[in-house]
């Protein structure tokens, strides 16, 4: 029973071709659907390069802006810090200088400017806050101690030290209520005296004489450049580095924590001495709209299940790769304009110019303002005035240009300083220049201004003080290098404070105006003229041979002045100068040639006013005056430095008489060798240059301060007795402190005893019986030194309050072998004794002469043949 084979495989055969197909089915529904999933895996990829590519575009605006805004912080401190080395700054000058520079409208962010000085206290140096502005709403701001605040205090030493801006850590503001975060920042400067800026620490320190500060808040800074298109797409986190620990100081999204493998850029930015790392995140964490792979899954599904799957795979991939395209298409358009959007609101000034023909593609829209609105398509050298900038401009390869000043020519012909920033920058594989310029014209003038007022004199317009040393250094520098010579004039006026106090400062102010055009109009070309202060002048003559040819400059102005009669309302006066000069030598220095044209105007003063005199190394009483200003220096330095020292000569009584050991202060000068200078050297010096008042005050204050430690006897010594010069008897106020100077040290006044000479006396009569009638009234005695020496009659005495006489030791010396000396001391005893008085001998060394003088009757004898002086025993460095 035979079977057909055929028959057989029939169902064999046909059961295979349906395996088959539903192997090549679900073969190629396993392809579709890999492909499917490649496909969508690949559409994520390329979405999340396309957003990282946004993100990085943003990211790069934001650190811009943010860098822009600290950098207009720091422009606008270094503006307020110019204003005080100009000058000294009060609150109306600070006022001024805030409204001026129209900080409230530039620095939208800014919450105050403030000034704080250095005052010393009991704990230490403190820094109230003494200005303001504006003060409206910042009224506790005033008077704050910046002590309190440790991260504004380091701000401010910092500064200080280094004249740089230093930004704060961060601390609560004192305008904000407790619990307030501590968001708040200072960006200091130091302000110092007006000058030159200093350039050690020493010499900050010591011109230091305040801190300026601009205070804002780090979340209104950072919002302020933070735009909202940048704050939907980005989450930003600001943190200083340099707290400890790191302090975070701004989130725009506070409580949301950033996915670890989403978009993030890290950045630095170091400003003012800190440093804070801002860190930017996708704010969507790198999440996608899942509809938009909906389209392409269903896709791939229905083509798998179809067996037309390849055919509707290449069509609707085609599809999909021009939708992409689009998409990117749209989205490159949407990053270029944002872009647009970002510099069209940047106060700066962007170009972006082709490397190719130089020209300019791109203006932001303060560009346009400022440079005309067809600078687009403008050649970028033909905005530079300068040739060599615009030389410079196109021909280097990369010109690394950051912040150079230069001015800019707008296509109208409008010119303009500007700080110009240009570096090389590839676009779409093509390289460009970009350009950002910020408009510095305001800041320019205003430095010209500051810079014209540091070196000139405000009332006379003419060169001050400062600024003619500048021009005599130069002039210095170069003149041993040719044959011209030049010469210094000093111009004093004679009398002149005989108009200030008749007819006012007004008058006088006006006369040096007019004077100083009168010097203009007589000096040549070449000359250099100055105010150095109050009626003092001085002129540098060019191109003089000799002393001759300096002494026709010199009194061609002083016929000129002496020529000048000046009218003030109803009186007129006549003016004349005395004027010194002197013919410059390279081997001198400046204070030295500036010294020797004072003494050749002293000189010329002292030879009657209204002439010119010449400095010469032979003169005589030239070298006497060189000498007692070299003394006047050495004493200014010697009561500085603590360098006097007071020494004791015993006074010893010559018959029986009550009390305790009596002594006389003697002053001596301790030089820069370490040795002892007597009294006759310097006094002189000190009488000329008015130093006595200082130094009568220092003996005075030093002996009362140490009364007990002065001799070795200590609390038993009797009496101390004092000189005192002309000068500071005329001080009326110098009672007062002697008396303060009892009461504080707790001394009995009668231990105390003032000597004042008989000429001093008698030639100021009146105001020394003053003086010695309060001194007597609060106890303290009165001795009347150098009695004889005056040649004056006896019958004054009974008109001034004294307790004792010293005879002269020219008397005294020829006692025993003079019967002239013999008569005058025994008189003077005579009479000092009628009058109540004790008398007293000196300049007493030898045995003879202290007989001589006990048979006579005097009281108390004073010399070598007693006691020979004693340096008093004090610690001289603890003395105030």
């Amino acid at each position: 029973m035979d079977s057909d084979p055929s028959a057989r495989r029939a169902p064999g055969a046909g059961t295979r071709r349906p395996r088959r197909a539903w192997a090549a089915s679900l073969l190629a529904f396993g392809v579709g659907i890999a492909l499917t999933i490649a496909l969508l895996g690949a559409q994520l990829h390329r979405a999340r390069l396309q957003r990282a590519q946004q993100l990085d575009a943003l990211a790069d605006g934001e650190i811009g802006a943010l860098r822009e805004q600290l950098r207009s912080y720091d422009l606008a401190l270094r503006a307020l810090q110019a204003g005080f080395l100009a000058r000294e700054v009060d609150f109306t000058g600070f006022d001024r200088l805030y409204r001026t520079l129209n900080l409230r409208k530039r620095l939208p962010g800014l919450q105050a400017v403030v000034y704080s000085v250095p005052r010393p206290g009991a704990d230490g140096i403190h820094y109230p806050t003494l200005y303001v502005a504006p003060l409206d709403g910042n009224e506790r701001v005033l008077g704050l101690d910046v002590r309190t605040q440790p991260a504004n205090l380091v701000a401010l030493e910092q500064s200080r030290d280094t004249d740089r801006p230093v930004l704060s850590a961060p601390f609560r503001l004192v305008q904000d209520p407790p619990g307030h975060a501590p968001d708040g920042l200072l960006l200091r400067l130091p302000a110092y005296s007006p000058g030159d800026v200093p350039t050690t620490l020493e010499a900050r320190r010591a011109r230091f004489v305040g801190s300026l500060a601009m205070s804002f808040r780090i979340s209104r800074l950072t919002q302020d450049a933070f735009r909202p298109e940048w704050r939907r797409a980005l989450h930003l986190r600001v943190t200083d580095v340099d707290a400890t620990p790191n302090a975070l100081v701004f989130d725009s999204s506070p409580g949301h924590a950033p996915a670890g493998d989403a978009w993030h850029q890290t950045h630095t930015i170091a400003f003012a001495g800190r440093h804070w790392r801002v860190e930017m995140h996708d704010a969507l964490d790198g999440h996608f709209d899942v509809r938009e792979s909906l389209p392409l899954l269903i896709a791939g599904i229905a083509g798998s299940v179809l067996f037309a799957l390849w055919i509707a795979a290449l069509a609707g991939a085609r599809q999909r790769a021009l939708e992409v395209g689009e998409a990117m298409s749209r989205r490159y358009r949407e990053s270029e304009e944002r872009f647009r959007v970002v510099n069209e609101l940047l106060p700066a000034l962007v170009l972006l110019v082709r490397e190719e023909d130089g020209s300019v593609m791109y203006a932001n829209q303060a560009a346009r303002i400022r440079l005309g609105e067809n600078v687009d398509g403008a050649q970028i050298e033909a905005l530079f005035e300068d040739a060599h900038r615009r030389a410079e401009v196109m021909q280097a390869e990369d010109p690394g240009w950051d912040g150079v000043e230069a001015m800019l020519r707008s296509t109208n012909g409008d010119r303009f300083w500007a700080s110009v920033s240009m570096s090389r920058v590839r676009i779409n594989g093509r390289w460009k220049r970009l350009v950002v310029a910020s408009d510095i014209s305001q800041q320019r003038q205003l430095t010209e201004l500051l810079s014209y007022q540091a070196s000139h004199d405000a009332l006379t317009e003419l060169f001050n003080r400062r600024e003619f040393e500048r021009h005599v250094e130069r002039t210095l520098a170069h003149s041993g290098s040719g044959t011209t010579r030049y010469a210094l004039l000093y111009v004093d006026l004679d009398q002149f404070k005989l108009i200030n106090d008749t007819s006012g400062h007004a008058a006088g102010d006006q006369l040096l105006s007019q004077l100083a055009q009168v010097m203009r109009e007589q000096l040549r070309s070449g000359d250099v003229l100055a105010r150095l202060g109050g009626d003092e002048f001085g002129v540098l003559a060019c191109d003089v041979q000799d002393e001759a040819a300096a002494r026709l400059v010199a009194e061609r102005l002083r016929q000129h002045i002496d020529g000048y009669t000046f009218v003030w309302e109803q009186s007129s006066y006549g003016i004349t100068a005395s004027i010194g000069g002197v013919l410059l030598d390279p081997s001198s220095s400046l204070k030295e040639l500036f010294a020797q044209a004072d003494s050749a105007c002293y000189m010329a003063k002292e030879a009657g006013r209204n002439r010119v005199h010449f400095f010469s190394t032979g003169d005589n009483a030239m070298a006497q005056r060189r000498t007692e200003m070299e003394w006047a220096h050495r004493l200014r330095w010697a009561l500085e430095s603590q360098r006097f020292r007071l020494y004791f000569q015993e006074v010893h009584p010559l018959a029986s008489l009550a009390g305790g050991t009596r002594i006389e202060l003697l002053l001596r000068l301790l030089d820069e060798d370490d040795r002892i200078v007597p009294p006759g050297a310097f006094i002189p010096a000190a009488e000329r240059y008015g130093l006595m008042p200082n130094i009568d005050r220092w003996v005075v204050e030093t002996a009362l301060a140490n009364i007990d430690r002065l001799h070795p006897e200590g609390r038993g010594l009797s009496m101390v007795a004092i000189n005192l010069s002309g000068a500071t008897i005329e001080d009326e106020s110098f009672v007062e402190r002697i008396l303060e100077l009892i009461t504080r040290y707790d001394i009995d006044p009668r231990r105390l005893c003032f000597e004042i000479t008989e000429t001093l006396a008698v030639r100021n009569l009146a105001q020394v019986s003053r003086f010695m009638g309060q001194l007597r009234k609060a106890g303290c005695r009165i001795s009347l030194d150098d009695f004889g020496v005056g040649m004056s009659s006896f019958g004054y005495l009974k008109n001034l309050p004294v307790d004792m006489i010293k005879i002269d030791g020219s008397f005294v010396q020829d006692l025993a072998s003079d019967p002239m000396s013999h008569a005058i001391v025994r008189a003077v005893t005579d009479i000092g004794h009628q009058r109540g008085m004790q008398v007293v001998a000196e300049w007493v060394d030898s045995d003879a002469i202290i007989r001589a003088l006990t048979e006579i009757g005097v009281d108390h004898a004073q010399g070598f043949a007693l006691h020979r002086p004693e340096p008093a025993q004090l610690h001289y460095s603890d003395q105030t």
